[in-house]
């Protein structure tokens, strides 16, 4: 009978060593070898009738192995399934097994000691949510704000028209950009891009007066650093893949491909109906309610996201928690998908390694917290999303189909993991917010926007 033995081999490793006997393994070869003749198809020999003994010849060094490897996998599953012990990923088979697999023989069965190596999870204690220190910064919507979103619908919403010639900074240009020399000559190997919607107020103040009164294919020389502020300047260059710090001299000549001229929707009934349909808003200053409401709303819900980050942060790195790096390492080097070298797990690993302390932090606290996802809030959430898509504010007899497309989503598994963690972690992060003691903070759309991490998680 089969035995398994656990024991410590380092900090945060264990062995596991199955120990499989003759009878764990052997009635299963024999009972594949019997398989393997009656399905065999072999010249000479009757379909079913191909003897044992050719079957061991041809098949049966392999066979054996198979069943051999079989039954060290099923033991070490079922003691995996029955300890139940916190590991990472699955048990690796150590190096020690490849020589006694090579010596299988088929006819000298004798006992087999599997030694599988397991990464165990760290003990989790978490920095205490308590301790942090984070500012709330809200953002209130100012008069200015509301005016430039207003501003900004009307341009988005408007109709483009295409006038013969360039009559103010708001007309979009698209425009061929040719590298020239110093004397206006195409420059040999020069870069040659088009850009579109290039507005004319991009370019710089000294040079949108040029534009005025130009028509199609007339075109304009510059340096970009002439042509752009910095702002502009590092947009283009982004655009053109170009370096930032050596581009500035390189000349281009600016053609006209098209003339494009946004005109702003009048504020009236039809116009705020389409930005907020189903609301009946009569008049600009029940617009200008609804739009000053949806703009506090987009920014509490951007501090909200700032505050969740910094609470990510904070817990990754006050938590301390050890890991079995050599063991994780080997372990994304044997990725059966996507094998990686040793170079490739060495770049990858910091953040590989943030990704599991972020798992077990969040995993304590799910667990502690009995924090979990119903089976209607996920209906719900199907609901609410395709409401939102469709366009849809009220439910009637006319929306009885959402029941139908909601029930359709409840049988999609792929569905259901990635909206189920979705909202276990929205979940996660209303907890944590109230963990933590804020300093409230009044701020601008800068001051905001220049406290914004940088962060890739």
């Amino acid at each position: 009978m089969a035995q398994v033995k656990r024991e410590n081999a380092s900090p945060l490793v264990d062995h596991v060593t199955v120990t499989l006997q003759k009878e764990d393994y052997y009635p299963a070869y024999e009972k594949s070898l019997k398989k393997y003749s009656k399905q065999a198809n072999i010249p000479g020999f009757r379909k079913g009738m191909v003897p044992t003994g050719v079957i061991k010849k041809m098949y049966g060094n392999s066979v054996f192995s198979e069943e051999v490897l079989r039954a060290a996998e099923k033991e070490i599953n079922a003691y995996l399934e029955q300890e139940k012990p916190a590991i990472f990923g699955q048990p690796m088979p150590t190096e020690d097994n490849n020589d006694m697999v090579r010596s299988f023989n088929q006819f000298k069965p004798q006992e087999y000691a599997f030694t599988f190596e397991m990464g165990l999870q760290p003990a989790v204690v978490p920095a205490p949510l308590k301790k942090a220190s984070i500012a709330r910064k809200n953002v209130v919507v100012t008069n200015e704000m509301l005016e430039e979103e207003i501003d900004r619908l009307q341009k988005r919403y408007g109709n483009l028209k295409e006038p013969e010639t360039i009559e103010g900074d708001d007309c979009v240009l698209n425009v061929i950009l040719q590298e020239v020399d110093a004397e206006g000559k195409d420059l040999e190997n020069g870069l040659n891009h088009e850009t579109n919607s290039l507005l004319v107020s991009y370019f710089s103040e000294t040079v949108r007066p040029q534009w005025m009164g130009l028509k199609l294919n007339d075109s304009l020389t510059f340096t970009l650093g002439e042509a752009f502020e910095d702002k502009e300047y590092s947009w283009i260059c982004e655009d053109l893949k170009l370096d930032e710090d050596i581009s500035k001299e390189r000349r281009f000549t600016f053609t006209i491909g098209k003339i494009g001229l946004l005109e702003k929707r009048e504020l009236d009934t039809e116009f705020f109906n389409q930005i907020f349909p189903g609301k009946a808003i009569g008049t600009e200053a029940e617009f200008g309610e609804a739009l000053k409401a949806d703009l506090q709303a987009h920014w509490k819900n951007q501090g909200r996201a700032k505050v969740q980050d910094e609470i990510y942060h904070y817990l990754i790195n006050n938590t301390d928690l050890e890991f079995p790096e050599d063991f994780l390492k080997r372990w994304m080097q044997q990725d059966r998908e996507k094998p990686k070298t040793a170079e490739e797990v060495e770049a990858e690993f910091p953040s590989f390694k943030n990704q599991l302390k972020w798992t077990l932090i969040s995993d304590y606290f799910i667990n502690k917290q009995n924090i979990t996802v119903m089976p209607e809030e996920l209906r719900n959430y199907a609901k609410i999303q395709m409401m939102s898509y469709m366009g849809v504010t009220t439910l009637d007899e006319s929306n009885a189909w959402l029941d139908s497309y909601v029930e359709r989503m409840m049988k999609d598994k792929k569905y259901i993991d990635e909206n189920y963690h979705r909202l276990l972690t929205e979940k996660l992060f209303t907890w944590t917010e109230g963990q933590v003691q804020y300093k409230e903070e009044q701020v601008s759309v800068d001051e905001f926007n220049a406290s914004q991490p940088h962060h890739h998680h």
